[in-house]
């Protein structure tokens, strides 16, 4: 039979999140129900709700930054056990068969993987996400997580984390690379974190330097206010890679694209809901190259935790409570948290 939990929900775009219960269903043959410890806020969270990319259904509960500890597992499951340590992050299933799938790219899923929230499940239901106590999830999209890392600070590295880990990954961030971040927010923080832990000569760069001495602890060598237009005279073609980590469409695209060396690349994982204008030419100087990247795939996920927790690398997080949701929301779209907002589910 389904489980009732507690969760907290949006009920609109408009209406604050409120407390409710869902049901998660039965824990199928390859099933693994965890009990959430916590979960994080992404501004993604805030992003969906408000209906900022696309109309969904309601109410819904958000939430794809979800640590905990397995209390159940379905008959066939045998890779994982009650009491393990596990996360659940931005997707909770895909189709298995596509080549970007048996590749081990999941989050690439030709047919679209299924996100932890506001998808269509395999039963036909609206995923619900962290929001909640409990979770019900196919064993092969539940990670492990080190015991090095703490459950409050493991769950933001399920979206945060592997958001960043991956392009730096690709894109061979580490010794003999410059490396810039744009915003030093939840993700911009720890792609510094991440970058440095890598080898990279990193650099920051922020609408201002309110946050240079978090920057400089962080590892990074140098931090620049984007404000200051004399930034961009003195880091032209300087950079291999920049990670973009804001989702605002005011940043002035082409003025980044220029600070790329030859063969540099820009990657977007901020995720704006208005389109970036580029200007080719810009592209055509020092073969420069515009990309994005979305998350990754369960493996390099869990390649992700393992890394972290071999350097020491975790997230700065604020712990709060449920009832302080609605109000870390408008918080964060003034970008006023450093950095990661983590809710423990013991206060739902």
């Amino acid at each position: 039979m389904p489980t009732t939990v507690r969760a907290y929900a949006a009920p609109s775009a408009t209406e604050p999140l409120v407390p409710t219960t869902i049901e998660r269903r039965d824990v199928g043959a390859n099933d693994v129900m965890i009990a959430i410890r916590y979960a994080g806020i992404c501004h993604s969270d805030i992003h969906t709700v408000r209906g900022d990319w696309g109309a969904i259904a309601y109410p819904q509960v958000v939430g794809h930054e979800i640590a905990g500890e397995v209390v159940e597992v379905g008959a066939e499951v045998t890779s994982f056990a009650v009491g393990d340590r596990v996360g659940v992050g931005c997707m909770v299933n895909s189709c298995r068969e596509c080549e970007n799938c048996r590749a081990g790219l999941e989050n690439y899923c030709a047919k679209g993987n299924t996100g932890t929230y506001a998808s269509v499940d395999r039963d036909g239901t609206i995923t619900q996400g962290g929001y909640s106590t409990h979770v019900v999830v196919d064993k092969d999209f539940v990670l492990r997580i080190p015991e090095a890392i703490p459950y409050e600070a493991a769950a933001p590295l399920l979206c945060a984390g592997i958001t960043t880990y991956s392009p730096l990954a690709h894109w061979n961030a580490g010794p003999g690379k410059k490396v810039a971040v744009v915003g030093m927010g939840g993700l911009g923080h720890m792609a510094v974190k991440i970058a440095v832990a890598m080898g990279a000569d990193v650099t920051v760069l922020s609408q201002s330097l309110s946050k240079q001495a978090d920057g400089l602890a962080f590892g990074a060598k140098d931090y620049y206010a984007t404000s200051d237009r004399e930034t961009f005279r003195t880091l032209a073609s300087t950079f291999d890679l920049i990670i973009n980590t804001v989702s605002s469409a005011d940043l002035d695209i082409n003025a980044y694209l220029k600070l790329l060396r030859l063969d540099g690349t820009m990657v977007n994982v901020g995720a704006p809901p208005e389109p970036l204008p580029v200007r080719v030419f810009t592209l055509f100087t020092n073969r420069r190259s515009f990309a994005g990247s979305s998350i990754g795939g369960i493996a390099e996920t869990q390649e992700m935790l393992d890394f972290c927790a071999e350097h020491g690398v975790a997230p700065e997080i604020e712990l709060i409570s449920a009832d302080q949701i609605n109000e870390a929301y408008e918080r964060v779209l003034r970008s006023d948290v450093r950095y990661r907002f983590v809710i423990d589910t013991a206060t739902l």
